[in-house]
């Protein structure tokens, strides 16, 4: 079965995935090539509900491989009831990374790479309220449950190849 990267944007889902043996699979990536297009402007262009659609797609796709893959979520993924159904069949294997509130919006401000509607939409107590939403929803999902807030991703990656 897949091992599965779940977490809040900023968490470090894809730079810890980058540390893991396995094949590399990147929800987010693998949207955008199948959109063509970078998510911020589909989710500005057909709303958040066809990008879900999209999403749930892709993740049963994933999951239905076969072998050593990694797989790295984007950080909505749990919105979707179906998800959160197709993750909790794959528990033994999914790692939930969390931070505190301050570290990821420290992250994501310092990110000048990566346009997050979400983050880019809302104000800073609106944000959290969005985080405080989805960590609710991230509850019972994985049986592996990282703080990154003061571990290197070289550290977080040993503790999972340890699963």
């Amino acid at each position: 079965m897949a091992k599965i990267l779940l977490g809040f944007m900023g968490a470090g889902k894809t730079t810890v995935a980058h540390h893991l043996s396995g094949q590399l699979l990147d929800m987010d990536k693998i949207i955008e090539e199948r959109i063509g297009m970078p998510i911020a402007d589909f989710f500005a262009k057909e709303g958040e509900a066809a990008f879900r659609q999209i999403e749930s797609e892709v993740l049963e796709e994933l999951l239905s491989l076969q072998g050593d893959v990694v797989i790295s979520t984007g950080g909505g993924v749990v919105i979707s009831l179906k998800n959160r159904d197709l993750l909790r069949q794959n528990r033994k294997y999914n790692v939930l990374l969390t931070a505190s509130f301050d570290v990821l919006y420290e992250r994501i401000l310092q990110d000048k790479l990566s346009k997050r509607p979400l983050f880019l939409n809302n104000s800073k107590e609106d944000f959290q309220k969005i985080y405080q939403g989805r960590m609710d929803l991230y509850d019972g999902l994985a049986d592996v449950i990282i703080n990154t807030d003061n571990r290197t991703p070289e550290e977080i990656a040993r503790l999972i190849q340890c699963m």
